[in-house]
Order: structure tokens, then C-alpha cells, then sequence
């Protein structure tokens, strides 16, 4: 099993997404940015270096929004999904295809990757609760 992290990041009532490259596995559906937990590293440091591999950013790492197992047909992901915020820097496309700020009424337009869908179903609900 792989342990993954990834970042929920908000601005106002729209959050971050995206779009893996074209030649990567489950490429060009959009996911949350993050990656691999590498030995040694705790999940705070993993998702702190990929979002600056990834961005060029430094994000703070919040609390826990929500953890699951999702098993893809070449690999098993653990995937912990924080709440974080942008301490320093602006999101530039060091690997992604591309990045959006989407509302949780906007998700149904995206294709996003199948460990995603239950931490999209989550969003929603929560967005829908705040009314």
C-alpha cells in the first residue's frame, strides 16, 4: 500500500484542483495537490515538499479532513486528504497540466481520479450544510 497526502487549500468559497499531466498514470483527471509519503518523512513534511515540487508553494498544514483506502487496478493508496492553507507563494505549474479554483457546485464538471469521489461527496455535503 502507498501512503499518499494531498491538500485541500480554500480561497473564499472555491478550492484548489489539479490536472495530473497527460503521460502520467490517471492522466489529465484532476485531483488534489500532494503525492507519495517518503521513508522517514511524516505526513505534514510529505505534503509540505510536494506542494512545493509541485506549485512552487509553501502551504501550512492543518487538521486532518478525511483519510480512505482506495485500490486502482495497479495500486493501493492510502490517502490522507488535510486542510491547508498558502503561507508563502503563488501557485505556478511545475508539473500539473493545470490548476482551477473550483465551488463544490463546479465538481460535477471535472473528471477527477476514483480516490477522490467520496472526499468530493464529503465537500459537497459540508458546503451544503453552511448553506
Amino acid at each position: 500500500m502507498v501512503e499518499v497526502v494531498a491538500a485541500l487549500i480554500w480561497r473564499g468559497n472555491r478550492f484548489m484542483i489539479c490536472q495530473r499531466p497527460a503521460h502520467k498514470a490517471r492522466g489529465l483527471l484532476w485531483e488534489f495537490v500532494g503525492g507519495k509519503v517518503e521513508p522517514g518523512e511524516t505526513k505534514a513534511e510529505a505534503l509540505v515538499r510536494e506542494c512545493r515540487e509541485e506549485l512552487d508553494i509553501t502551504v501550512a498544514v492543518g487538521e486532518e479532513y478525511m483519510a480512505l483506502t482506495h485500490v486502482y487496478p495497479d495500486l493501493t493508496v492510502h490517502l490522507t486528504l488535510f486542510s491547508c492553507a498558502i503561507a508563502a507563494g503563488e501557485p505556478r505549474l511545475l508539473e500539473h497540466a493545470d490548476l482551477r479554483w473550483i465551488t463544490p457546485a463546479e465538481i460535477t464538471e471535472y473528471d477527477f481520479c476514483p480516490a477522490d469521489e467520496e472526499i468530493l461527496k464529503r465537500i459537497k455535503a459540508d458546503f451544503a450544510a453552511k448553506g
